[in-house]
């Protein structure tokens, strides 16, 4: 399972702060797992360039934003994951985000559901839903 935390740091990098956290992760948890971060001014950045049908209120659609790890990109993705499942997925990619929608009716049909948690790609990846992605930018820019 994954979690959200909003740290206000000016001093370390997003490299520094990955590295921080694993050793916290692996000396509490004895856990190595990947860890993401991004700057507030980053995810604000996505946010401003989401294509017009991500994150609407429709509620036959569900809307993520997959987020690849450094050294992973979207060529490589797309190319585990494969083609989206016409009239059920939408992609689109920005920077190192992936704007994916997808049918909620039909989601078990969806090529992108089913390889997102399966294939070998999933360790670079980590998704989030347009709602949760909403409420970290809102309490991030309310903190910083």
């Amino acid at each position: 399972n994954s979690g959200n935390i909003i740290l206000n740091s000016e001093e370390l990098s997003n490299e520094k702060i990955v590295n921080n956290i694993n050793l916290m992760i692996k000396d509490k948890f004895n856990l190595d797992i990947p860890v993401f971060v991004i700057s507030l001014n980053e995810l604000e950045s996505i946010l401003d360039n989401s294509p017009n049908w991500w994150g609407s209120d429709n509620k036959e659609i569900y809307d993520n934003l997959i987020f690849m790890f450094p050294n992973t990109n979207y060529d490589e993705v797309f190319n585990e994951v494969g083609e989206p499942t016409e009239n059920i997925d939408m992609i689109e990619n920005y920077k190192n985000v992936i704007f994916w929608s997808f049918d909620l009716k039909n989601y078990r049909k969806s090529n992108w559901w089913i390889k997102t948690a399966s294939c070998s790609i999933k360790d670079k990846i980590t998704i989030r839903t347009a709602n949760t992605i909403r409420k970290v930018y809102e309490l991030a820019s309310k903190s910083s």
